[in-house]
C-alpha cells in the first residue's frame, strides 16, 4: 500500500483557510438572504437556474445536476418551495417518469427581490477584498480543480 501524501504546512494552511472561508461565506450568504428576503440559500440555489432557464422551466434531473444535489434532497427542497408558491412541479411531456420544475410568478418576484442583496454580499466578502489579478488567479485555479473533479467523476473515481 502506498504511503499517504500528507499535506505540508503550507498546504495545510491553505486547506484550512479554504474550509474556513467556505463555512464563513456560506453562513454570511445564508444570514443575508434570510434576513433580507426570507429565502434560504437552498431556495436561492434552486431559483437561480430556474430564473435563467427559458420559460423558467427545467427538467428536475437537470436542476439537480445544476445545484449539485441528490434526487432526494432536491425533491424535499422543491416540496418546501411548492408549499410557499415559489415553484411548481409538472409532468415531463417526453418522459412519463420524469418531472419538470417551473418557476412561478411568486418565485420570479422572490429571486428578483433577493438577487441585489445577495450579489452585494458576494461582492462585499469576496470581490471587494481581492484585486482583479487575485480574482483572475482564483478563477483559473477553481477551473482547474473543477476539471479534475469532473474527470475523476467521469472515470468513477469521485
Amino acid at each position: 500500500m502506498d504511503e499517504p501524501r500528507w499535506l505540508d504546512d503550507r498546504e495545510a494552511r491553505v486547506w484550512h483557510a479554504y474550509l474556513d472561508v467556505h463555512r464563513e461565506l456560506h453562513g454570511a450568504l445564508e444570514r443575508q438572504l434570510v434576513r433580507d428576503s426570507g429565502l434560504s440559500l437552498a431556495d436561492y440555489s434552486v431559483l437561480v437556474p430556474l430564473s435563467e432557464a427559458p420559460d423558467g422551466l427545467i427538467r428536475a434531473r437537470e436542476l439537480g445536476a445544476k445545484v449539485g444535489w441528490e434526487r432526494s434532497r432536491l425533491s424535499h427542497q422543491i416540496g418546501r418551495m411548492e408549499k410557499r408558491g415559489l415553484v411548481a412541479r409538472e409532468e415531463c411531456p417526453e418522459d412519463a417518469r420524469g418531472s419538470m420544475v417551473r418557476l412561478t410568478p411568486a418565485g420570479r418576484a422572490a429571486i428578483g427581490a433577493a438577487a441585489p442583496g445577495h450579489v452585494e454580499t458576494v461582492r462585499r466578502y469576496l470581490f471587494d477584498v481581492l484585486s482583479e489579478e487575485e480574482s483572475d488567479v482564483l478563477g483559473r485555479a477553481f477551473a482547474r480543480v473543477l476539471r479534475r473533479l469532473g474527470a475523476d467523476r467521469d472515470e468513477g473515481r469521485a
